[in-house]
């Protein structure tokens, strides 16, 4: 009897023009093709007149695999078929566990030929949806499937988690059925949890290379699981990958077109990128290293922290105050008001706070200039205005005090961030009693020695005005510009992730 040979091949992900001339070669010369019966569409035209087809239904694999060394002993020429490569979530590692099982039950006597096995890879599906979103695995990938048919959940959230914090490209196989429904919800929380960013890019694409393809692009952040199902191919980028404008000669062309979940014609939707890394910007490239610093330096804190479990408002402000002093100290010393920092971060979105008045220069140069701008909130500091020294001179009062009865009379409603002069604080008192200044909040933090502590409990009296205050003689330009750089930034807070604006 001839010696019978088992092919795995791999068909690619659906259409003629995907799969490979070798796997071609071999159907055209097969005794008999086993797989899924689904996929003999794309395999027929190539078949030899009296090739026998055995197919069977879906999560038959096992039963594919024994008719296939069934044939094969029988000296046939057996090709076993999977979609995309056969090597990925396919028929490959069963024919060999199969045969490794074989051949050891095998006896002496058995004269039966072991057949030759031999792979052939295909295009895989998450090659193919890349190819139609641009070039999303440009950097180091992963790939994961979300059925727990074979692998525990467990095992496939730990897996989820790592390619996350590895901050790996992810291709997603097997991301919904009928009755797998919340996995995919839950994978997209962990890479939020993690630190992948909402604006990253992510494509999925249905039915990649059929007649009834779709091509979809968006962000984390907007990224609808329900809108996906088990023919879907799912790509999340990596913090490198960007969607550039739509693609040339498109109707689109030269404008920015923000990512949209129901963007699914070319011209409608632009390209999914991930650097390989050699040609980034250097200064670009250093933010991005200062804000990975930043974050983590963040983890590391809370990790520390004597009392973590606070609130969101009290706990994103505490965690920069921290993270400028290296104080764990500050968890005692920083007391606010219920929500302040979340009152005034909705004040700037609100489009009601506009103004924001410092003391000193340094704790205006301490104020991110790139949340300034990204808000459109302008910093003012009178403490070198020829007025000042004028009014000082002319008044008998500190500098700061005049500073802060300029401030009142062309900006009543800012945020007033106090870092150094314990006699500003007393002129925005005195001010906001005679009812000369309605600030939107008060970032409280002079250091020192002399009426620094009584400053503060004056401050506490302004009932109706949210306030951050750092109790104590402690205080300092760096500490008030971060609590106000914590307030700017507020809807990083529920990620962790600061540093956006560096």
């Amino acid at each position: 009897m001839a010696k019978g040979k088992i092919t795995i091949a791999g068909i690619g992900p659906g259409s003629k023009e995907d799969i490979t001339p070798a796997v071609i070669e071999a159907v055209s010369k097969a005794d008999v093709v086993v797989g899924y019966k689904y996929y003999f569409q794309f395999i027929e035209p190539y078949l030899k007149s009296g090739c026998q087809c055995i197919d069977t239904g879906m999560k038959r694999e096992r039963e594919r695999a024994e008719q296939a060394f069934a044939m094969a002993k029988e000296g046939k020429n057996v090709v076993v078929i999977s979609s995309g490569d056969a090597g990925i979530y396919g028929m490959a590692p069963l024919i060999y566990e199969m045969s490794k099982k074989e051949q050891g039950a095998r006896s002496k006597s058995d004269t039966v030929v072991p057949p030759d096995i031999e792979v052939l890879p295909g295009i895989s599906a998450f090659q193919k949806a890349a190819s139609l979103l641009g070039c999303p695995m440009g950097h180091d990938f992963c790939i994961l499937s979300l059925s727990d048919l074979m692998t525990p959940w467990a095992t496939i959230e730990r897996r989820i988690r790592a390619a996350a914090i590895g901050d790996f490209v992810t291709a997603i196989y097997n991301p919904k059925s009928n009755g797998r429904y919340w996995q995919l919800h839950r994978l997209v929380e962990i890479f939020l949890q993690e630190g992948r960013s909402p604006e990253t890019p992510v494509g999925y694409v249905r039915q990649a290379g059929r007649d009834d393809q779709e091509v979809k692009l968006t962000t984390l952040g907007q990224f609808d699981p329900e809108d996906v199902d088990m023919f879907t191919v799912v790509i999340i980028g990596n913090s490198q990958s960007y969607i550039t404008s739509p693609p040339s000669g498109s109707p689109q062309e030269g404008r920015d077109l923000p990512p949209h979940p129901s963007a699914s014609a070319q011209g409608e939707r632009g390209v999914f990128i991930t650097p390989r890394g050699y040609y980034r910007d250097k200064e670009q490239e250093a933010k991005c290293k200062g804000q990975e610093i930043m974050i983590q330096s963040f983890r590391t804190i809370l990790s520390e922290m004597r009392h973590p479990e606070v609130p969101k408002w009290r706990l994103w402000p505490l965690l920069h105050a921290i993270h400028t002093t290296v104080d764990f100290s500050m968890e005692r010393c920083l007391w606010m008001d219920e929500r302040a920092t979340e009152i005034l971060y909705n004040k700037v979105k609100g489009g009601s706070l506009r103004h924001i008045v410092t003391d000193v220069t340094m704790a205006a140069s301490g104020i991110r200039k790139g949340a300034l701008e990204r808000l459109g909130i302008e910093v003012h500091c009178y403490i070198n205005d020829p007025r000042t020294k004028q009014m000082a001179e002319e008044k008998g009062i500190t500098r700061s005090q005049a500073c802060m009865r300029l401030a009142a009379e062309e900006y009543p409603e800012a945020l007033y961030v106090v870092g150094n002069a314990p006699t500003a604080l007393f002129e925005i008192c005195d001010l906001v009693h005679k009812g000369q200044m309605h600030p939107a909040g008060i970032i409280a933090a002079p250091v020192g020695f002399v009426h620094v502590c009584e400053s503060k409990h004056a401050v506490k009296t302004l009932k109706r005005i949210p306030k951050i205050i750092v109790e104590g003689r402690k205080g300092g330009s760096n500490l008030a510009a971060t609590l106000c750089n914590a307030i700017l930034t507020y809807d990083d807070a529920e990620l962790l992730r600061p540093g956006r604006d560096l």
